[in-house]
This record gives C-alpha cells, structure tokens and sequence, in this order.
C-alpha cells in the first residue's frame, strides 16, 4: 500500500470514527471547566474551593461538539430550504 493511500484511509477511518461519536454522543464535556461546571480555586491552606460557575458551558459541564453543531447546522438549513 503507497503511503498516499494510507493516509487518505486514515483520514477516512477518523472521519467516520469522530461522526459516528457525534451521532452516539452529542455533548462532550467542556474544555474550560474539565466538565466540572465550575472552576476550582484554592485558599490560604491549599484546600481546594469550588470557583465561579462557568461562563462557557453555564455550570452544566458539558458542551455540544463540533461535528454534531455542524450536522445540526446543515440540517436545519435543509429542513427550511425544502420546506413549503
């Protein structure tokens, strides 16, 4: 197998492999928060405290991937294109 051909079935099997988690698992945690939902800070000992809720996922801890915000984007556009 050429080298060229490997890695186009590579980018293949990663493609499906990431759709596929798109389509069983919409929601990923968030990068920010780690899918805690909030941040962690410390106090004067060293303990760790719960921080302010995050901003990016508000407090829920999960966000919605990519592929799955951009499936959702394409079919909305389609279902308002063919619609009467």
């Amino acid at each position: 197998m050429t080298p060229a051909l490997l890695a186009i079935t590579c980018l293949i099997a990663v493609t499906f492999c990431y759709a596929g988690t798109c389509a069983v698992s919409p929601f990923g945690n968030c990068r920010k928060c780690r899918g805690f939902g909030h941040g962690l800070k410390t106090d004067r000992r060293g303990r760790l405290r719960r921080g302010k809720d995050c901003r990016r996922c508000h407090a829920t801890g999960k966000r919605i991937r990519a592929g799955r915000w951009l499936y959702n984007r394409a079919a909305r556009l389609h279902r308002e294109g063919t619609a009467e």
